[in-house]
């Protein structure tokens, strides 16, 4: 990495540190730390346009990871600020605030926005390579776009079963085993995953092996859906919540959607 594009890639660390603080000022305002939530994807993509903005010319390879990356951001951001609209601060949230009393106000500068600021940076880093190079689109490009198509449209169609399966009162209880939710308890975690090892496979087509350092984005964001934000956090006090989401898990993959499992004696059985 050269001190030119070593210049550009702070650039984007400083559009996620401006956007993590102005949402730090208006949580104090909304008393509404997940107000995070709503601007993660704008953190992360908006620093990918920052690459793309700076670097001279505008490759085609370069013009496709922006416009999956704004896709994937557009779509995600919106759902995200339409689920959460009008229900006050997330329960995650609500613990770390309770946890880390008093002073929190301050406090969650550096706990909550700082560290989703350099979060989202590093997940930002399959773009700069990817939009550095001039290389022609190849057959490593075609799977990762195909990848990352499939990873939007897959987290877009679980988000919107689940949307849909809330809304009907009927369901007031229950727990969500239908549609992509079959096969995996978090179509949305697996299919953002896909996502970023799609564009991390562009990345890899057009810079090669010099561009793989950035396998840190899709390793990150794997982790953080299956270890700490996504599956586990969400899944940590479930089971006693909502005692037939234990059969749930008994019967579901957790991240990567597999076959139907009989609860007797843990076989896959028919769908």
């Amino acid at each position: 990495m050269t001190a030119g594009t070593l210049g550009i890639a702070f650039a984007g660390l400083a559009w996620t540190a401006l956007v993590a603080l102005l949402t730090w000022l208006a949580s104090l305002a909304r008393h509404d730390v997940s107000l995070v939530d709503r601007v993660w994807p704008v953190c992360i993509v908006g620093a990918g346009l920052v690459y793309f903005a700076l670097l001279p010319g505008h490759t085609p390879r370069g013009l496709c990871m922006a416009v999956l990356g704004t896709a994937w951001a557009v779509r995600l951001g919106l759902y995200i600020t339409w689920r959460n609209w009008g229900h006050g601060e997330d329960r995650r949230y609500q613990a770390i605030r309770a946890r880390n009393q008093p002073g929190f106000a301050f406090k969650s500068l550096y706990l909550v926005f700082a560290l989703q600021a350099v979060l989202a940076w590093i997940v930002s880093a399959p773009f700069l390579p990817g939009v550095a190079t001039a290389k022609p689109l190849g057959w490593l490009d075609g799977v990762g776009i195909a990848l990352a198509l499939f990873g939007i449209f897959f987290e877009a169609i679980g988000d919107a079963q689940m949307a849909r399966f809330k809304a009907d009162r009927a369901n007031e209880g229950r727990v969500m085993d239908r549609g992509l939710w079959r096969y995996t308890r978090h179509p949305n975690y697996f299919g953002e995953a896909c996502v970023w090892w799609g564009l991390w496979l562009i990345a890899m087509a057009g810079a090669g092996w010099s561009g793989g350092w950035t396998v840190v984005s899709p390793l990150l964001m794997t982790w953080l859906l299956l270890r700490v934000s996504g599956v586990r956090m969400l899944e940590e006090d479930i089971g006693e919540r909502r005692p037939a989401y234990r059969d749930y898990i008994a019967r579901t993959n957790a991240f990567v959607p597999g076959p139907v499992r009989d609860n007797n004696n843990n076989n896959p059985k028919p769908s």
